[in-house]
């Protein structure tokens, strides 16, 4: 952990909101949709995943574009995908807001935190050594 808080700003906001949105977001997925609890869930989870995209803005540890690299391109999609999943539930489309959800789970989280592990990287340091 003291790796991780020695780092640069928003290195540490980042990796802690992407952590916790991990777990928050599994729990989503395994839990009963639709009530109370679920909604409250999904608003903080989105919360967490618009602080994660606009944070990863502001890290330049990969430069192939100038600043930005290809994981900055999920971020756009990110906060893109944050739009579409309300857009969907409000909608009424049920359907369509969860297989946004899923893939926007899996791919902002999941495939980019296996690019965190990458030599060289921050988690990998954490994590693998």
């Amino acid at each position: 952990m003291e790796i991780l808080l020695n780092q640069p700003q928003p290195i540490a906001v980042h990796t802690i909101a992407a952590v916790v949105a991990i777990v928050l977001g599994g729990l989503q997925l395994c839990m009963k949709k639709g009530g109370a609890v679920h909604k409250t869930l999904g608003r903080i989870w989105l919360g967490l995943m618009l602080l994660v995209a606009t944070t990863s803005f502001f890290i330049h540890e990969i430069e192939l574009w100038g600043l930005y690299s290809p994981i900055h391109l999920l971020s756009i999609w990110t906060i893109f995908s944050v739009g579409i999943a309300i857009y969907y539930v409000r909608v009424g489309n049920i359907k369509r807001h969860k297989q946004v959800m899923l893939a926007f789970y899996w791919m902002a989280l999941i495939l980019t935190g296996f690019f965190t592990l990458l030599p060289g990287r921050v988690m990998n340091q954490i994590i693998l050594s």
